[in-house]
């Protein structure tokens, strides 16, 4: 069995900062991190090698830097990392990425051995569209999975795996055949800690490097800026709210109390009193909606 797992570095969201002026992120100085949603991704590849066999290869496109989060993968135990850097790459939108990455997967999968699964997290942090993943799927025409939060069962000689995944109102149980594409929720599994053995195999991993045209893209105007429709008009940091929290004055007694005992100190209609009052025309609101259903 052959599993590649798709990861991205990305800024670290809690040190994100925008430029006053240009309204565009700052990435100077800001530490990278690989996006939290593809380590779930990365684990469960690993949880099915080590029940299976096989392999796990870390695929990444970005700057030479981006080598720093596949060594960190590689402590986790995966078999090899890819990385594919070219400046033909710089500026691509979801559209490019995902033309890149199934060409490169396609091309992982004739330099070593075919591809069964492909995993991803959900989504990243920093482009928060959910669509590379999905890209990648039709590009290779995979059977995608989407929002999965188990693997329930894989069967390689029959080729099929069994999943649950996230719904509105529910779970679905679905079973596809393989080869396939999976994007991983967060909180699915719990992501293990590097053992001594495989940091000090990873410090040591030979990374391996591919540009564009090592990669097999023959059209790199499908790739960058050149290949990417999308254009962001405008990144900026939301506006502060000018109107300040209303605060309750009640006791150190009150806040205590267990909710019962809250209720007899008569604290929950405070609330709602000073709620009806901030807002007057709640009241009439909660009526037209209620008289709705």
């Amino acid at each position: 069995m052959h599993i590649v797992v798709c990861i991205k570095q990305v800024p670290d969201s809690a040190q994100i900062r925008v430029h006053p002026v240009t309204n565009t992120i700052m990435r100077q100085g800001v530490p990278t991190i690989i996006n939290p949603y593809d380590l779930f991704a990365v684990e469960e590849a690993l949880r099915l090698r080590d029940q299976h066999g096989g392999t796990v290869t870390i695929l990444t496109m970005g700057p030479p830097m981006a080598e720093e989060s596949l060594r960190k993968a590689l402590t986790f135990g995966a078999d090899r990392a890819v990385l594919l850097t070219d400046r033909f790459f710089a500026g691509s939108d979801t559209l490019a990425t995902s033309f890149a990455l199934a060409t490169a997967i396609k091309k992982i999968g004739e330099t070593y051995e075919p591809v069964d699964i492909v995993f991803t997290g959900k989504q990243t942090i920093d482009g928060d569209t959910a669509q590379v993943g999905p890209g990648i799927a039709k590009r290779l025409g995979l059977n995608q999975l989407t929002y999965v939060s188990k693997v329930s069962a894989l069967d390689l000689a029959g080729r099929s795996i069994d999943v649950e995944r996230r719904a509105e109102g529910g779970v679905q149980a679905l079973k596809t055949a393989l080869p396939c594409l999976i994007t991983m929720l967060e909180g699915t599994n719990e992501i293990r800690r590097g053992s001594l053995p495989d940091a000090l195999r990873a410090a040591r991993a030979e990374i391996v490097t591919w540009s564009a045209k090592d990669a097999g893209i023959e059209d790199v105007t499908r790739c960058g800026l050149r290949g990417s429709p999308t254009v962001v008009k405008r990144v900026f940091a939301p506006t502060p709210r000018s109107e300040k929290a209303k605060i309750i004055e009640v006791s150190q007694a009150q806040l205590k109390a267990t909710p019962k005992e809250q209720h007899k100190t008569l604290l929950p209609e405070t609330l709602i009193d000073a709620l009806f009052a901030h807002r007057p025309t709640l009241e009439e609101e909660l009526t037209t909606l209620a008289r709705g259903y």
